[in-house]
């Protein structure tokens, strides 16, 4: 089916497959894994001209050009449909956001209410969509920021906020006492054995993002790495892992005023390498968009 884009997020898988580190994917390629707009053509029948519709994964960006464009051509499978009066700005930064996010929380760590969540890279996108949605099903979040400058900014999303200096599993344990109930790791190997420490006997860690570009562990030796009774999981996933229903009740609440969107800066299509720059660099608090027009 055929999309007209109206806005996209920008993803660090994107970022990945320029540089020529993803594992899969060939070139040329228009990137995007994520697009947000209207159906302009669906020969299939399946969803009507004009529906409002969000794009994600199933090889978009890498086995076919993906959503950095006006218009996007992508299988239905990839499609979840939705409908809002929030500006596209705002609606372009949450599908793949909260896919992944929702899936961590659910997939990843089977996250309960009065439980305690720690998020290893507070002040991306995804974890601060986690820390947002963990708090709405009544977990204790604390997330974590290399920058001290953005603290206050985790403070509006989490209950605790600790600065990472790459051992923090005593500081976790100062706050949950016998170590946190789940744990989302969003950096990479460099912290994932720190974050294990920070976990409780039975608690779960879930792999999420490699912020820091390290993927693989070296010379893996589990009965040293991986502390007693701590459960190791991973998490990625596609279009079918975000229910129709959870993007609408989201999408319904950010219009309410009780949920918020983390948008750390809104640019325009020719303003792409910029975009990219900027996260490469790490200047990103939140999530980047992308509009079209």
């Amino acid at each position: 089916m055929l999309i007209r884009v109206e806005a996209f997020g920008l993803n660090r898988s994107e970022l990945h497959f320029r540089r020529g580190v993803a594992d899969f994917g060939t070139f040329p390629r228009i990137p995007g894994i994520e697009a947000t707009g209207v159906v302009a053509e669906c020969p299939g029948g399946e969803f009507e001209r004009g529906t409002q519709v969000a794009a994600i994964m199933g090889g978009m960006g890498r086995t076919f050009d993906g959503g950095y464009a006006e218009y996007t051509c992508v299988p239905v499978s990839s499609v979840i449909p939705f409908h809002s009066d929030l500006p596209w700005a705002t609606l372009g930064a949450i599908p793949e956001m909260l896919q992944t996010a929702y899936g961590s929380l659910t997939t990843g760590v089977d996250g309960r209410p009065e439980q305690t969540l720690l998020i290893r890279g507070g002040t991306s996108s995804i974890g601060l969509a986690l820390a947002a949605l963990g708090r709405r099903i009544g977990m204790r979040v604390i997330s974590t920021t290399r920058n001290p400058a953005r603290r206050e900014l985790l403070l509006q999303f989490a209950d605790h906020v600790i600065i990472d200096n790459g051992e923090i599993a005593a500081e976790v344990r100062t706050i949950a006492d016998t170590g946190v109930d789940a744990a989302v790791e969003l950096v990479g190997t460099n912290t994932l054995r720190d974050t294990l420490r920070s976990t409780r006997t039975h608690g779960v860690v879930c792999f999420t993002g490699m912020l820091s570009d390290q993927w693989t562990i070296h010379d893996f030796y589990p009965m040293d790495y991986l502390p007693n009774g701590v459960r190791l999981t991973a998490y990625s996933g596609g279009a079918s892992d975000l229910p129709a229903t959870v993007l609408q009740g989201f999408l319904d609440d950010v219009a309410a005023g009780s949920a918020t969107v983390p948008i750390g800066k809104v640019y325009s299509l020719d303003e792409i390498v910029q975009a990219h720059t900027d996260m490469e660099n790490g200047a990103l608090a939140g999530k980047g968009v992308v509009v079209t027009c």
